[in-house]
């Protein structure tokens, strides 16, 4: 996903990390080097900084831990889960998916909320009491943020906890999940909208530009998100009703491996403009290449080595079947940031799915009401 980097695992879903957080990041020593002004030096103010923002990011973690043991727990089908400034977006494989399931995982956020902000809340207060000054003063704004971090969560935009809560009653209502999706988002950029223009609006009232330019932050990342999951409802449930077989490309060459990779580029790559190839032995996969591959190596190497050694094997590889919905290639697809997908039929491969194919396909669709 772009603007996204992979941070790791959380009960083996992969979990990315928006781009924002940087800007947060620096955004978070920015205010605690002004907050604590003339009280401390310049370099403690920063270090200060920095332990507001990873205790920060620290918290969302622990909320998306809890949520993901929960969806554990249900049975829940999560692709990956997406960290924002606000929080986590957990991305469900919709086909065996329920809008109940949703709404408890929803609430369960918002209960979460409370809980940390509650934490802090008591960090705080033992602080004060052991006389702490310095960690107090750093727990006070944390707890200050996480509560307003808990009391937007209620807000019903999506992807907001609130905002999932509204999608599970409308996706109840519909049947639909992507259409669901997509209105509840739009409500969602419009409160992203609306936290834009109020922090300008108290950043120009009062004195703290700082605390409020994190209230314009969050609102950019939530009309961000928000788009950008209307953008891709929209995709799938163009797709619905496609399947591998419609879009799957049936003219593609057959490499073996024991072509030689200097003649692959010279045979192939450079009079086709190819750049994923399909290894099998007659119609039987046994691995891909893609010019990704080949640049890893020098031009020596090219010329001593063949396809079998740098090929990515069968059993490595995600395939599709010919009924397979495009709706559900695509999201694997941008999952897992693969560009092409062989098709199999009883083991033979009988075409291959490019990413770029889907996503033109979904938007023609889409414009055409389809």
């Amino acid at each position: 996903m772009k603007g996204t980097s992979r941070l790791g695992q959380i009960f083996s879903v992969r979990v990315r990390l928006h781009y924002t957080w940087i800007i947060a990041f620096f955004l978070v020593i920015a205010i605690m080097v002004t907050h604590f002004s003339g009280t401390f030096p310049l370099w403690q103010r920063m270090l200060l900084g920095v332990a507001a923002g990873l205790l920060f990011l620290l918290s969302i973690s622990i909320r998306e831990f809890i949520l993901r043991f929960l969806t554990i727990s249900k049975g829940m089908p999560v692709r990956h889960i997406t960290l924002y400034v606000f929080g986590g977006v957990h991305h469900l494989t919709t086909e065996v998916a329920l809008p109940s399931l949703d709404l408890l995982v929803a609430v369960t956020g918002l209960l979460a909320n409370i809980v940390i902000a509650a934490m802090f809340w008591g960090a705080y207060l033992i602080l004060v009491k052991a006389g702490s000054v310095t960690f107090a003063g750093l727990t006070q704004w944390l707890v200050f943020i996480y509560f307003l971090l808990a009391l937007f969560h209620f807000i019903p935009g999506f992807p907001l906890d609130g905002g999932r809560v509204l999608r599970a009653a409308l996706w109840k209502a519909t049947g639909n999940y992507d259409r669901a999706t997509r209105i509840a988002s739009w409500t969602g950029w419009g409160i992203g909208l609306l936290c834009i223009l109020g922090g300008i609006a108290l950043i120009a009232l009062t004195n703290q530009w700082l605390t409020w330019l994190l209230l314009v932050l969050i609102g950019w990342v939530l009309m961000s998100a928000a788009t950008m999951s209307r953008r891709q409802a929209t995709l799938y449930e163009a797709l619905r009703n496609v399947t591998a077989n419609d879009i799957m490309s049936r003219e593609y060459a057959f490499i073996t491996q024991q072509l030689n990779i200097d003649e692959l580029v010279r045979d192939y790559i450079i009079v086709t403009g190819q750049r994923y190839f399909i290894v099998a032995d007659g119609a039987e996969l046994q691995g891909v290449v893609t010019l990704g591959d080949i640049k890893k190596l020098s031009k020596s190497r090219r010329r001593s080595n063949t396809v079998g050694t740098i090929m990515t094997p069968a059993s490595k590889l995600k395939t599709a079947y010919s009924q397979q919905s495009a709706a559900s290639l695509l999201e694997h697809m941008d999952d897992y940031e693969i560009d092409y997908m062989p098709v199999l039929e009883n083991d033979q491969v009988i075409g291959v799915i490019a990413r770029d194919s889907l996503h033109r396909l979904g938007r023609t669709r889409a414009e055409l009401g389809e």
